[in-house]
C-alpha cells in the first residue's frame, strides 16, 4: 500500500498499545494497519536519549528531518557539511561512507545529514564548474537518466483504481464493510483459493476457483459475497494479481468499489 509518515494521532495511538502490554511489532502494525518495518522504523529512530517512546518527542524529531530534508543544495548552503564532506571524499571515503559517519559523528545535529545521491551530485556540479573533487571517488558514479519514450504497460491492469484514492476512514477499521482479497496458490500450482477478509472485523470468506483466471475468481467472489447483505460491501482491495483484472464486472455484481495496492506492499 502506498506509503504516509506517521501522524501525531498513531504516534500516541503506539504509545496506547504499547502501555497495554503488547509489545509485539507485528501486532502493534496490524492494530493500527501499518507495515511492520515502518513500526520498527519508528521506534528505532524516535526514542528518547533514555530510550523511552514519547509521541509529542518523536512528532518533533520527524519534523526536524523533514524540514531539513527539503533544504535545497544543502551543501552549497551549509557550510560546515560542505568541508566535512569535503575532508573526507579527499582521504577516498566513499559517498555512502561519508553518509553513515555523519549519524556517528553527529548523532544529535540533524543539520549533519546528507545522502550519497546528493554528495554524489554535489562532485558532479563541482566538476562542470572545474572542481577535481570528482578525482577523489573511488569509481565512477553514472548519472541517473530520466527514462523517456512510452511507458510498459504490459501486465498491468487497466483503468485501476489505486489505493491512495481509497477513503481514509479505511484505514481506521471502524466500520465494517471493507474488504481485503487475495489468491493463496497450492503446491505446483495445483490449486487455487480466494479469500476475502473484512478489516474490521477479520471475518474471512474462503472459496476454491477453477484456476487463477479472472474469471474463475470473478465467479467464486460472486458466489461468496451472496450472503453478505449489501450494507456490507463498500470497499475491496486487491493486489495487482492479474486474476483480479476483472474488478469492474463485480463493482457491478457484488456493488463493492475496488482499490488496488502498490506495487510490493502487502
Amino acid at each position: 500500500m502506498g506509503y504516509r509518515h506517521l501522524t501525531i494521532d498513531e504516534r500516541e495511538s503506539i504509545l496506547k498499545i504499547m502501555r497495554s502490554g503488547q509489545k509485539n511489532m507485528a501486532d502493534i502494525a496490524t492494530e493500527l494497519g501499518r507495515n511492520k518495518g515502518t513500526i520498527s522504523r519508528e521506534l528505532s529512530r524516535n526514542r528518547s536519549s533514555t530510550g523511552e517512546y514519547k509521541p509529542h518527542l518523536a512528532q518533533r524529531y520527524y519534523s526536524k528531518r523533514r524540514q531539513a530534508s527539503k533544504q535545497p543544495y544543502r551543501l552549497e548552503h551549509n557550510g560546515r557539511l560542505r568541508q566535512y564532506v569535503r575532508n573526507k571524499l579527499k582521504r577516498y571515503f566513499s559517498p555512502e561512507q561519508i553518509a553513515g559517519r555523519l549519524e556517528i559523528d553527529y548523532c544529535d545535529d540533524l543539520q549533519m545529514r546528507v545522502s550519497p545521491l546528493v554528495i554524489y551530485n554535489w562532485v558532479q556540479r563541482d566538476k562542470k564548474t572545474g572542481g577535481k573533487l570528482y578525482k577523489y571517488l573511488r569509481q565512477g558514479h553514472r548519472k541517473r537518466r530520466k527514462k523517456r519514450g512510452c511507458l510498459n504497460t504490459q501486465g498491468q491492469i487497466p483503468d485501476r483504481r489505486p489505493i491512495s484514492e481509497r477513503p481514509k476512514a479505511v484505514d481506521k477499521r471502524e466500520e465494517l464493510g471493507h474488504w481485503e482479497g487475495d489468491t493463496v496458490v497450492g503446491k505446483s500450482n495445483g490449486s487455487f483459493v480466494a479469500t476475502h477478509v473484512e478489516r474490521k472485523s477479520r471475518y474471512l470468506l474462503v472459496g476454491k476457483t477453477a484456476d487463477k483466471s479472472a474469471e474463475s475468481m470473478n465467479a467464486t467472489t460472486q458466489g461468496l459475497f451472496r450472503k453478505i447483505p449489501r450494507s456490507q460491501r463498500k470497499t475491496m482491495t486487491f493486489d495487482k494479481g492479474k486474476e483480479f483484472a476483472g474488478f469492474k464486472e463485480l463493482e457491478k455484481s457484488v456493488g463493492f468499489r475496488c482499490y488496488f495496492a502498490d506495487p510490493y506492499s502487502s
